[in-house]
């Protein structure tokens, strides 16, 4: 069926490696880009390849336009620009939401012509607000918390992905060296935020490996958040830099999530927002975190952070075909399904892991319904699932994270987006 289904792709074979180009006047792979993907089984039904491309084009639109805000110059009097952490918080500036700003923008080069303007000032707004303890890391809020200003893991993996996607796009010979950026803030990563025992990524800068008093030992290279398992990530940054900690990293979030889909979601494959040892002492197995463990109640469900989780997985298994995550998103994409009657406007934000909704959730947002859509992408066998999401979120828009997190995945649903 597969075979079949590839008469409606232009393609456009992926890159392996991420050399520095020389600087050239345009972007090498402007927007849009129809990539091929060797895990695909089905696309969005219903609309023509044309259609798709102009679904992503007015979201970015009206996602640039709520969103992207100008923040001053520099030093040298450049621009800066900074994506807004809410509409409800339009001064607060989050390193999770640069890091999403910083993809989307290097992805709608060519639609958009001001995107290497935009990109640069985005990265030069990174760079001017250092974390606390690795300032080759990013803080993870602006303005700083009075308490200490750390870094956060998802936000400086997705801005160090973004620089690659830049050094593809624009080439490292310009005023900012994009590769060399991105070697920097990849040995930041690895040194600052990865297990050195666990090959875990760790929740920031700011968690000591083996604990520490001040937190009773509970945060440690055993307590990851699980959106921040990003396979697809991984498998660049090893293919850029050369450096084997990848191919680790990528060994202990499989095992991360064989253990906690095995012995808590067997037959939903959900995962929890957070994870901690099963045991007394630090290792492997984990289990769910308990209620209240960094964020809420709910920090040992399916919720606000794992609700990523389907897009980073199922980016792996359309990028580079993965069976591992593949399985994975088999399950869990088909019990959604089930879940729902098919109904995404029935899907409940946020479960426990069984598959119960959690009470007082009972509404739609395309935040959980996103990632949803591109792992069907990923089963041949679920075209009306596949279907039905689109419909819901590709012209619905809620706030920068639901927005952020849906155009990222219109990319991917649409095949405009490609690994550096």
């Amino acid at each position: 069926m597969f075979v079949r289904l590839l008469w409606f792709f232009v393609l456009v074979p992926l890159a392996a490696g991420c050399a520095a180009f020389p600087a050239s006047p345009g972007p090498a792979r402007p927007f849009p880009q129809h990539a091929f993907y060797p895990g695909q089984r089905i696309r969005p039904g219903g609309y023509s390849q044309g259609e798709l491309d102009d679904h992503v084009r007015a979201f970015y639109d009206e996602w640039k336009q709520r969103y992207l805000k100008e923040a001053g110059s520099d030093e040298a009097g450049r621009p800066l620009w900074r994506i807004i952490h809410s509409l409800q918080k339009p001064d607060e500036t989050v390193s999770e939401g640069m890091g999403y700003g910083m993809m989307i923008v290097a992805y709608m080069a060519g639609y958009d012509p001001d995107a290497r303007k935009i990109f640069d000032g985005l990265f030069r707004y990174a760079q001017a607000h250092p974390s606390d303890i690795d300032p080759r890391l990013m803080g993870w809020v602006q303005p700083p918390d009075p308490a200490g200003n750390d870094s956060a893991f998802d936000g400086d993996a997705d801005i160090a992905y973004a620089l690659l996607l830049a050094d593809r796009q624009w080439g490292s010979g310009g005023a900012i060296d994009y590769a060399a950026a991105a070697r920097k803030r990849l040995a930041a990563i690895a040194e600052s935020t990865i297990g050195p025992d666990s090959r875990l990524p760790m929740l920031g800068d700011w968690v000591v490996p083996q604990g520490s008093a001040e937190d009773d030992i509970r945060y440690n290279q055993y307590t990851p958040r699980t959106s921040d398992f990003m396979p697809a990530h991984f498998r660049s940054f090893r293919e850029f830099g050369g450096d084997p900690l990848w191919d680790g990293v990528e060994a202990a979030i499989e095992r991360a999530v064989s253990d906690l889909e095995a012995g808590y979601s067997p037959q939903t494959g959900l995962m929890p927002d957070f994870a901690e040892p099963a045991g007394s002492e630090q290792g492997f197995p984990l289990k769910p975190a308990g209620p209240n463990f960094l964020e809420g109640p709910h920090d040992g469900d399916y919720y606000y952070n794992a609700g990523r989780y389907p897009w980073r997985a199922s980016t792996a298994v359309l990028l580079y075909g993965d069976d591992f995550w593949r399985q994975r998103m088999d399950k869990l994409s088909h019990w959604a399904e089930s879940a729902t009657g098919g109904d995404p406007l029935r899907l409940n934000a946020g479960y426990y892991l069984d598959g119960s909704p959690i009470e007082g959730q009972d509404y739609f947002t395309t935040f959980f319904a996103s990632p949803l859509a591109t792992a069907a992408m990923t089963q041949p066998d679920q075209q009306a699932w596949l279907d039905a999401l689109y419909e819901a979120v590709h012209d619905r828009h809620e706030d920068c994270y639901e927005d952020s997190v849906t155009l990222i995945n219109l990319l991917l649903l649409s095949n405009n987006y490609w690994a550096p």
